[in-house]
């Protein structure tokens, strides 16, 4: 019997690597076109004020999404779809379903007509740094009611999702960014001589429709979906999913205050810090996705199977395992650290994004790199959360949390400007997810969460030596290597990079670290595959 489980657990781990492969490939993928997009953008408004506009055109747009709970679709949905599944009751599934995308459809309907009337008080509350400045006001008004209706495309293509995520779907799903993204980059290169950033607003509102909506709904269509148009609001799986959806809908997640905070304390700062600080974000958010976001949503559906086989060692086993390899992603945080200047530089020097936005991207990216590993693991923590169906705990303390940090976003931007505003929120991001850890542990009896603990400090530690060791390398090849170029910044990352890597690879093997060793047996093993005659 116990031989049978731990097969059975393996073969969950196995399917969840190949899972992770997937939506990995599709992270990367859509990181790349990101910061395609993002160069296209700086190339196109620099760090200026249209640029500003245009993120905080954003702002309503967010809130809207999460009111919705489009992004929480998944973790939501996925649970009792499953169940049907697992009963063999697909049909009343389906109906399910519809009940769901039909009444919150027509909801959201409401709120974004609502929403874009009142679009001028709204921006001026969220964002009141910019209404003494009335022309990027203005654009940011005008922008935010071009992408509203995104969010429509947005919460029907996340239920087209879930359901394809629920029969181990993911194919599909992983393009949907990279047409979104592609959407963004064709419309804002091809209107954006005439119309400027209005131009990258129409392509967020194509690439929703296109990658979120329409080819989501061929993949759903592909695994099934079966489309009534019923609304029946006592069905006790309706019930279900809003008593679940509810406090998601209500409560004030990490990444939902990441993107308001930034604009809202932006917005009192020097025209331009929104869109540096913005830029900074998505740097960081490269890291976050290749090594938190993947492995996250791969992972989520073994998650809710094993809760809701109420196997909760399996679960925490699973838990465990993800965030030590999460925690790999320390040390890649350092390098970014030391080569902030020449990263943003490769990515953005060009068109209007001159030396002077470099150097304001650059001083605040290191400030949000402190927090890498917490965007990425809390990806996987709270989900442990959701597989239970517990998604009052996390968002309540999650709005607490939220609420809590704001003397400290208010202490440090007074203090540090747009660098305080990247600095508390990595030390927001760093506590919500070590707590709400901490409380997953007690609540299950993780009785091996202290491996994880010991192993961050490893990995800490041996990131910190690291790092001295990158600084003085890249302080030195700097007196020769002009990195005020791309050519030059390009090939001092080139060096610094290869020496992390060997570095890296050195200390997996000396002090015997079983994650990194494997994922360089991985690595080489794929490249060695792909080599021509083997």
């Amino acid at each position: 019997m116990t031989q049978d489980k731990t097969a059975e657990n393996r073969s969950v781990f196995k399917k969840v690597g190949m899972a992770s492969f997937i939506m990995m490939a599709s992270v990367f993928s859509s990181r790349v076109i990101g910061l395609a997009r993002e160069a296209a953008i700086a190339f196109a408004g620099g760090a200026g004020a249209g640029v500003d506009a245009y993120q905080v055109s954003f702002v309503i747009p967010e809130i809207l999404n999460h009111i919705a709970a489009s992004g929480f679709l998944s973790i939501t949905f996925i649970p009792i779809f499953s169940a049907y599944l697992a009963r063999q009751e697909e049909e009343t599934g389906w109906t399910v379903f519809s009940i769901i995308l039909n009444t919150f459809s027509l909801f959201l309907i409401v709120l974004i007509a609502v929403a874009a009337y009142f679009a001028p008080e709204l921006t001026a509350m969220l964002a009141p740094g910019i209404v003494d400045d009335p022309a990027t006001f203005e654009k940011a008004v005008r922008m935010t009611r071009i992408i509203m209706p995104a969010q429509f495309f947005f919460f029907t293509g996340g239920l087209f999702m879930a359901v394809q995520f629920a029969k181990e779907q993911f194919f599909i799903p992983a393009l949907a960014p990279l047409l979104y993204n592609l959407g963004i980059i064709l419309f804002g290169i091809l209107l954006s001589p005439a119309a400027g950033m209005e131009g990258f607003a129409w392509g967020v509102l194509f690439g929703a429709f296109a990658g979120n909506f329409l080819l989501q709904y061929y993949g759903a269509k592909k695994s099934g979906m079966n489309i009534s148009f019923v609304i029946q609001l006592n069905h006790p799986e309706f019930l279900k999913y809003l008593l679940l959806t509810l406090p998601l809908m209500a409560g004030l997640t990490m990444t939902f205050s990441t993107e308001i905070f930034l604009k809202y304390f932006g917005s009192f700062l020097e025209q331009g810090s929104i869109a540096a600080l913005n830029y900074a974000l998505r740097i960081m958010f490269i890291l976050v996705g290749l090594f938190g976001q993947a492995v996250g949503v791969a992972s989520y559906p073994f998650m809710a199977r094993l809760a809701a086989k109420n196997d909760i060692t399996a679960l925490n086993q699973l838990l465990n395992q993800t965030l030590k390899y999460l925690l790999l992603v320390i040390p890649f945080s350092v390098l970014f650290m030391v080569l902030s200047q020449e990263i943003v530089l490769i990515l953005f020097k060009r068109g209007k994004f001159d030396m002077q936005a470099t150097l304001m991207t650059a001083q605040i990216l290191p400030w949000l790199l402190a927090g890498t590993f917490a965007f990425a693991g809390q990806t996987v923590v709270v989900r442990g959360f959701y597989a239970v169906q517990n998604t009052w705990f996390p968002a309540l303390f999650g709005t607490v949390a939220v609420v809590s940090s704001l003397p400290l976003f208010f202490i440090l931007t007074r203090l540090m400007e747009a660098r305080g505003v990247a600095l508390a929120l990595s030390l927001s991001a760093l506590f919500q997810t070590f707590f709400l850890f901490f409380l997953w542990n007690r609540k299950t009896g993780n009785s091996e969460a202290r491996q994880v603990y010991l192993f961050f400090l490893k990995i800490a530690g041996l990131s910190s030596v690291l790092g001295l060791i990158l600084f003085k390398a890249a302080e030195m090849l700097r007196i020769c290597i002009d990195q005020t170029h791309p050519a030059g910044a390009f090939a001092l990352c080139l060096l610094v990079g290869t020496i992390f890597l060997l570095l890296v690879a050195g200390s997996g093997y000396v002090f015997r670290i079983n994650e990194i060793i494997t994922l360089l047996k991985k690595i080489t093993r794929i490249l060695v595959r792909r080599q021509p005659g083997l």
